[in-house]
């Protein structure tokens, strides 16, 4: 298991396009990833479940992946969300 806390950087949060985005992202691991955000854990390849974690900018959430390729995964997912997931 591999974590890391990153800030939301998009003006928007993770409203619906950016958390699609994310969803994608996570979609293309095998490794089971989730984020943790305030008392919420969301399945970061649901976007209704990222969604429903209301996460805004600024906040900061940690990136929690486990499986044969969660180091990629936290990777890829921590660049995504680096590169404004698609908004900036």
């Amino acid at each position: 298991m591999v974590s890391q806390k990153v800030v939301i950087k998009n003006p928007t949060g993770l409203h619906l396009r950016p958390a699609g985005v994310l969803c994608k992202e996570a979609m293309k691991y095998k490794s089971v990833t989730s984020f943790t955000f305030r008392e919420t854990t969301a399945n970061a390849k649901s976007v209704l479940s990222v969604l429903g974690a209301c996460v805004k900018s600024g906040d900061e959430i940690e990136f929690v992946c486990q499986g044969e390729d969660e180091e990629e995964a936290l990777r890829g997912l921590v660049e995504a969300v680096e590169s404004g997931l698609g908004e900036m």
